[in-house]
């Protein structure tokens, strides 16, 4: 297995290698996404719009939950690519035996804060009486089971890197398949509710985690269980590489906080009463609607992340342009592809979500994924940019895109477009997904700089 996945990283053909990583991967996480996309269409279709306003108050907190946990397990990827590209097999394995026991402990942790803090945070967002309750049933059952289910993610990281990527990709699918028949046991048969949502989703997740592991228990990966050393030195080098990510998670969840604060306090205005719970699941529906698309972008970037860094590490710089090329034209294939999906379709895909007697929210949906689709145009460009200086152990580039994408831009924009109401709000996606490629394209040209120095340097050695 260890020169199966070697030898791919660095022999095979970019475009074969394109297709062989990239398109499972895309499958894989679009398969974790759907997860997301099936709860949305049971809260929405059958628990409705209260229940599917209170899911979104609730999100951004449920995923700052994970955000430590996502920070390690990314953190770790990138050293641990590279160190497998230098043939230090030693420092892979307890890298990766660190990150796992690091991502339970802080899962613990992090689950425990989340569950008793549930009610003021659940307040600070602007929830309130029947809102308020939903919000905090759902965020602690999540918080309940994020010690376990925390670790699908980075597990999802160390199969790939193994080499095990169809394993991935059958693992996400069966994830989805159980969170599909969890939720309806639970929501149609047992009555439960946002949590029996909540409780679907964490179980499969649980339970997949367990499954995860075991090519790595059993000693059939290429990394492997280790006696762990822990060292100052690889945790600061994990929260490094794993910033970019960690603070495009907190990053992204401020602004959704924020976000969600003022689509209350313009719903009110556009829609009077309770119109910040219609506003809020308007959003809601873009978010979902969302997670049709970035995945498949988030797939081909982080599916070739393993192979970039492994490169890197082993000094191929020619190598690591050809394949960062294949990611740039097929995540621009996918970022085309779905502007094109949303737009002609927004009708049909905000239907998924709601119920056809919610005729405010299912008009104001369907024209608020016109106006959001066009973020997909710029988007591609800016996830990968921003994998590929994470992959090659480039954390500042990265988390500057990261920061700009998830707080900075947002944030400022606004701003700025206050005075448009919420179709300011809706437009935001697009005008933050334009500043973060022109950010990129600033970025990427002095790396290239960078490599061909690199390249220069390496010819005059031998």
């Amino acid at each position: 297995m260890s020169v199966k996945a070697e030898k791919m990283y660095a022999t095979m053909k970019p475009w074969r290698l394109f297709f062989v990583v990239a398109m499972p991967g895309m499958i894989s996480m679009f398969a974790m996404s759907i997860y997301s996309i099936i709860e949305g269409i049971f809260i929405g279709q059958i628990l409705g719009e209260g229940a599917f306003a209170a899911v979104n108050i609730a999100m951004p907190l449920v995923m700052i939950t994970f955000s430590l946990a996502d920070l390690i397990g990314v953190g770790a990827s990138a050293p641990i690519s590279v160190a497998l590209g230098k043939k230090d097999y030693k420092t892979a394995n307890n890298v990766f035996t660190c990150s796992v026991i690091m991502i339970f402990c802080v899962s613990v942790l992090m689950g425990s804060i989340m569950f008793f803090a549930a009610v003021p945070l659940s307040m600070l967002m602007g929830a309130e009486g029947d809102l308020l309750a939903t919000s905090v049933d759902y965020l602690r059952t999540v918080a309940l089971c994020s010690p376990l289910s925390a670790i699908f993610f980075a597990m999802d990281n160390y199969l790939r890197i193994s080499g095990y990527v169809k394993t991935s990709m059958i693992i996400n699918i069966v994830s989805n398949l159980l969170t599909l028949g969890l939720l309806t046991f639970f929501l149609l048969v047992c009555k439960m509710g946002v949590v029996g949502s909540a409780l679907a989703t964490s179980i499969a997740m649980s339970i997949c985690s367990i499954v995860a592991m075991i090519p790595f228990v059993a000693n059939k990966a290429l990394l492997k269980f280790t006696k762990p050393k822990f060292s100052s030195g690889m945790v600061k080098q994990i929260a490094s590489c794993g910033s970019p990510v960690f603070l495009n998670n907190i990053s992204g969840r401020i602004t959704s906080i924020l976000i969600n604060i003022s689509l209350m306090t313009l719903g009110e205005q556009v829609f009077g009463k309770d119109g910040g719970q219609t506003a809020v699941a308007v959003y809601a529906v873009l978010m979902y609607s969302s997670d049709l698309c970035w995945p498949l972008l988030y797939g081909i970037a982080d599916s070739l992340a393993p192979a970039l860094g492994y490169n890197w590490g082993a000094k191929d710089y020619g190598r690591v342009k050809s394949i960062s090329k294949c990611a740039y034209i097929g995540a621009s294939v996918v970022g085309f592809v779905s502007t094109a999906f949303l737009f002609f379709f927004p009708d049909v895909i905000a239907s998924w979500f709601v119920k056809a007697e919610d005729v405010l929210l299912l008009e104001v949906s369907t024209y608020a994924i016109k106006l959001f689709c066009f973020a997909y145009l710029f988007r591609w460009f800016g996830v990968v940019t921003q994998s590929l200086f994470s992959a090659i152990k480039k954390p500042f580039q990265a988390t500057v895109i990261s920061v700009g994408t998830a707080f900075v831009f947002p944030v400022i924009i606004l701003g700025a477009l206050w005075s448009f109401g919420l179709d300011g709000i809706w437009f935001n996606f697009v005008g933050v997904n334009m500043f973060t490629a022109i950010l990129s394209v600033i970025l990427l040209r002095k790396l290239l700089k960078e490599i061909k120095n690199r390249e220069l340097q390496e010819s005059f050695s031998i």
